[in-house]
């Protein structure tokens, strides 16, 4: 996702450039992408959808010039950073999840959601939050959306037992039940048809089959035929 409100990811370009030369320390880096989360947080809260995105966005960026899951694949094209503490690699990950997870609730404040990128962000949150109420609603909303209710239905009784109270939730699988049963309903009407259809088939080739012997059979009777 660009800082402009797009929706691509963040690049690797990106955190190269963010990690560019040791400008700031890591405790000073961290506490930039904290701000960048809170003031997207502020944003969220007045409905600019769009300013936030691209808070939580730069937030992200700052943190994966701190990353080493990312930095290890640029190894040798800038100044390495020496190893995060235990305290720092808490508190990124943390900020990390924060922000997936306010970009996933943006994104569905959008006139036309990205549904896919919506569970992609989800999930990432989850990685880290297995029982994340709002991740797992989240989850199941998009992947209902993107047609697979089973699926779906997954996120949304964790998120229940989580929150069994959440409307929102309740609401949701309700739809994704309804969503399963009338695709049963319409396996079994399927399955009637080709069995119907089979058996037409067979009543029509029996009756074929009979035509054939009794006209061989007054054939027999009329050999100058």
């Amino acid at each position: 996702m660009q800082a402009d409100g797009g929706e691509e990811s963040p690049n690797l370009q990106g955190a190269a450039a963010a990690s560019s030369p040791s400008v700031k320390p890591v405790w000073a880096l961290l506490e930039e992408a904290g701000q960048m989360k809170m003031e997207g947080n502020a944003f969220y809260r007045e409905k600019k959808i769009r300013a936030a995105v691209g808070h939580y966005h730069r937030a992200l960026l700052v943190l994966r010039s701190l990353d080493s899951e990312v930095t290890s694949a640029l190894q040798g094209f800038g100044p390495e950073r020496p190893a995060l503490t235990a305290e720092q690699e808490t508190l990124l990950r943390n900020t990390q999840v924060d922000c997936y997870n306010n970009l996933a609730a943006c994104l569905l404040q959008r006139e036309s959601v990205n549904y896919a990128r919506v569970q992609e962000y989800s999930l990432r949150v989850l990685e880290r939050r297995p029982d994340d109420a709002k991740a797992l609603y989240r989850a199941g909303v998009a992947t209902l959306e993107l047609g697979d209710a089973q699926r779906a239905k997954q996120y949304l009784t964790q998120a229940c037992k989580v929150q069994p109270n959440d409307a929102n939730v309740r609401r949701y699988l309700q739809r994704v039940e309804e969503n399963l049963s009338r695709a049963l309903l319409q396996e079994k009407a399927m399955y009637r048809g080709m069995f119907a259809s089979s058996t037409n088939s067979s009543s029509a080739d029996a009756e074929r089959d009979l035509a054939q012997v009794q006209e061989l059979s007054d054939k027999l009777k009329n050999p100058m035929e």
